[in-house]
């Protein structure tokens, strides 16, 4: 989904958002809209950081802890990885598959 953000901007200020588009290869709109997405992404990263900031270091240890929780291993029960043997059989088995 997208909105429509109507901005007014001084002569100037569209000058170079111009100038800088054009260097990039851009519309003016398409740049300002990559800078505007850029800002609220960075905005959002800085108060995740600042929500963080204002738990204690036992709260941070328990969420870490459950964090890790998640960590493990999982047995397929045969090789998994860089085996291109394997890689290969199973690619031929799904091509000769007629689905």
């Amino acid at each position: 989904m997208s909105q429509t953000l109507v901005l007014h901007l001084s002569d100037e200020a569209y000058t170079l958002i111009q100038q800088q588009a054009e260097a990039a290869n851009l519309s003016p709109s398409q740049l300002a809209v990559t800078w505007v997405s850029q800002l609220a992404v960075r905005q959002v990263e800085q108060h995740r950081l600042n929500l963080n900031l204002g738990r204690s270091e036992a709260e941070k240890q328990a969420a870490r802890e459950r964090f890790e929780s998640h960590f493990g291993e999982i047995d397929f029960g045969y090789p998994t990885g860089a085996d291109n043997e394997s890689i290969d059989a199973d690619l031929a088995r799904e091509y000769a598959d007629n689905h």
